[in-house]
């Protein structure tokens, strides 16, 4: 069975929207530290709250703007969510001063339509269809991603910081004309897989096949974001030029995507998802420390592939098995929680990397990789031979 032509124009339209979105919010991820400088009160400190703070305002928001579409339905909620997303970057764009800058990425993540965008694609969708359209979502979100790191350098070197802000601020303007095009949706429908459960928290965060998993997208993300803390510094003082930074990100992000699609296909069919998961968590572990202790740019550009390869093999593999192992009446809580973990991982990111770069420059942040990704492994290791001792046991 295949799409129709609703599911068609509204996948078309929420995936157009998600990844305008995406792209204003992570622009700025591999050049603030850099850029953000001449701001008055900058310090790295400073600018890695301003780089992680959107995770916060996103965590606490993201869960209760969906209940809040469920019961006013999702235009209106997604409306004022992207104008609030407008706001923070027009204040951004204006700041001159690293405390408004702060303030307008807290506004940026204060519309936290995430949820609401994907439970307006759930609306539109046949059951049949649904998984299908949520995939390609995810395949969307991640692009996103890549295309931002890759396009955001670009737009810094040319215009500045303040001129990425103001991109940021066009992509918002046009995900609203987006929003007015897509068909009136059949009205909000309270998906029973996607609902939040707060009364089933206690049992999510209780089975170790799911909060391994959580935990894992906190860990991930909060290595990623403190290692953009340093990361366009350290590639400066390497001898890059600051406004080619993206023709090192580049190939590196798309050469990391071919090398990841094996890993993935290995994983999918010979149900290898945890083993790929710690090959890929060692593999950030070990890209991270040795940038850590690295002074050559072109091994730099090797070790940032090899970190991405890991980050992509595990952005892409995790929300798959957490799909798998929920169980069906929990589903939405358990996507809650990691959606959750995903975000305060950033911002908890921002503020280490930001304060460990300052004292302790490149081996502050080796040093928070080793100690989030290796902790993770050992719980991830240690909660799958826990499943298998009980399976053998019963």
């Amino acid at each position: 069975m295949a799409f129709n032509s609703l599911e068609k124009r509204a996948l078309f339209g929420l995936g157009s929207l998600y990844a305008a979105r995406m792209l204003g919010l992570f622009m700025v991820l591999p050049v603030l530290t850099l850029y953000g400088q001449h701001l008055a009160g900058a310090t790295t400190q400073t600018l890695g709250l301003a780089l992680g703070i959107y995770g916060v305002t996103q965590a606490l928001l993201q869960i209760p703007l969906g209940m809040l579409s469920d019961r006013f339905g999702r235009k209106p909620v997604i409306f004022a969510g992207l104008m609030i997303f407008f706001a923070g970057s027009v204040l951004a764009a204006l700041a001159d001063d690293v405390v408004w800058l702060i303030v307008g990425r807290a506004l940026q993540g204060s519309g936290a339509i995430a949820s609401v965008v994907l439970a307006l694609l759930a609306d539109y969708t046949r059951e049949e269809e649904r998984t299908k359209a949520m995939a390609i979502v995810g395949a969307v979100i991640g692009g996103s991603f890549v295309l931002a790191v890759m396009v955001g350098p670009w737009l810094a070197g040319g215009f500045g910081l303040a001129g990425l802000f103001w991109a940021t601020a066009g992509l918002a303007l046009g995900s609203l004309l987006i929003l007015a095009w897509l068909p009136t949706p059949p009205g909000p429908v309270v998906h029973k897989e996607r609902q939040w459960r707060g009364s089933q928290l206690g049992a999510v965060l209780r089975d170790r096949q799911l909060t391994p998993l959580s935990l894992g997208i906190f860990c991930l993300h909060l290595t990623m974001t403190a290692l953009f803390v340093g990361l366009p510094v350290m590639l400066t003082r390497q001898g890059a030029d600051p406004s080619q930074l993206g023709w090192i990100y580049a190939p590196v992000m798309v050469l990391s995507f071919v090398a990841m699609a094996p890993l993935i296909m290995i994983a999918e069919r010979r149900r290898w998802h945890v083993p790929v998961l710690l090959f890929a968590a060692a593999l950030v572990l070990v890209a991270t420390l040795s940038l850590g202790l690295n002074a050559w740019l072109a091994l730099s550009v090797v070790l940032i592939w090899l970190f991405f390869v890991g980050f992509n093999l595990i952005e892409a593999s995790l929300p798959s098995l957490l799909s798998r192992r929920a169980p069906g009446d929990a589903r939405g809580t358990a996507m809650g929680l990691f959606s959750t973990g995903q975000f305060l991982g950033a911002a908890c990111g921002g503020v280490l990397g930001g304060w460990l770069f300052g004292q302790f420059g490149r081996l502050g942040l080796a040093a928070l990789a080793v100690v989030a990704m290796g902790s993770w492994m050992l719980v991830l290791w240690w909660a799958e031979r826990s499943a298998r001792t009980v399976t053998v046991a019963d």
